[in-house]
This record gives structure tokens, sequence and C-alpha cells, in this order.
């Protein structure tokens, strides 16, 4: 997709999520056999209801049946929120995840050097976060603070057992 037909595309859907008090995470284009596969990822601080793609996805059909920024080619579109393995790139994304386990690629500007890191996120500022690395072998977990600089790469980890936080609080 051109730089121009997605800014065009950014311009024309962010009004339409944002009135659903979404945030527009990305727009995809691809090839999908003879047609092509336009994906619109939205998401927000409480998730994102199936009820509220379906109707979002309606109202976005209808403004690019109005406007020419997908040209005459047939194409299939798709709004949907993100995967649970979708990359942490965002300061919403990590303040998101607050309470989850999330494995980082650390760069070499971190103080312990670059490398891997699993801890669960306690707190975000706008510098960085503070963390609780779990303890091996029945030692007890640590607290560490990482800053936003210091992170290559983040992705949430998928945890069958996590309590959830209104079993914790009863």
């Amino acid at each position: 997709m051109s730089t121009t037909q997605s800014d065009r595309l950014r311009g024309l859907l962010e009004p339409l999520v944002a009135a659903k008090g979404l945030d527009l995470e990305d727009i995809e284009m691809s090839k999908a056999g003879k047609r092509r596969m336009l994906r619109v990822i939205v998401d927000s601080d409480e998730g994102v209801e199936l009820d509220t793609c379906a109707e979002l996805s309606r109202e976005i059909s209808d403004q690019l049946d109005e406007s020419d920024v997908m040209g005459e080619d047939e194409y299939v579109l798709e709004v949907s929120s993100p995967g649970a393995d979708r990359p942490l790139t965002e300061h919403r994304h990590y303040v998101r995840a607050l309470g989850r386990l999330v494995k980082f690629q650390l760069t070499a500007e971190d103080d312990k050097g670059a490398g891997e890191l699993v801890a669960r996120i306690l707190d975000v500022d706008d510098e960085g976060m503070d963390l609780e690395v779990p303890g091996v072998k029945g030692r007890k977990a640590t607290a560490r603070r990482i800053a936003f600089t210091d992170i290559a790469k983040a992705r949430v980890e998928i945890e069958f057992n996590r309590k959830d936080k209104k079993e914790e609080e009863a």
C-alpha cells in the first residue's frame, strides 16, 4: 500500500474509529488471490466487543464506497481487534498490559545488558515501567525498572493459569 493511500485511508477512518471511542492501531493491505484484503485493527483500554467491530465495519464500508480511496478493484474488509500476540509498541499498549506477564527483548543500552526478560508490568509512567520479575526455583520475585529506550521488542505472554484480578481481591 502506498504512503499516499495509507494516509488517505487513515484520514478517512480515524474519525469513524474515534467516534466509537476506539484507537486506530493499524491499517494493513494484502493480496488474497485476485482480491485485496483491507484489515483495520482497532483497540481501546476496555478491549473491543464483536458488536462494535460489526457496526464499525458497516460504517467503514459505507465510507469507502462513497470515496475513491480503494479504487475500482474488489477488496475484502476486515475490522478486528489486535491479537493477543501483537507487539507492544505504544505507551498505551503498555498501560493496557498492566498486571500482565510480558517478554521483553532489551537493547544493549540497558544497564544490565541486552537480552531477554520476562516480567509482570506493575506500573507505567512516561519514561518507563516498574516490573516484577518472577523468582526461579522457589526464589522470591524481584522488582526492576526499565526505560522505554531500553526495549527493542515486547509482547504479552499468554498465561493459561493466570488468576483474574477479581479472584485475587476476594
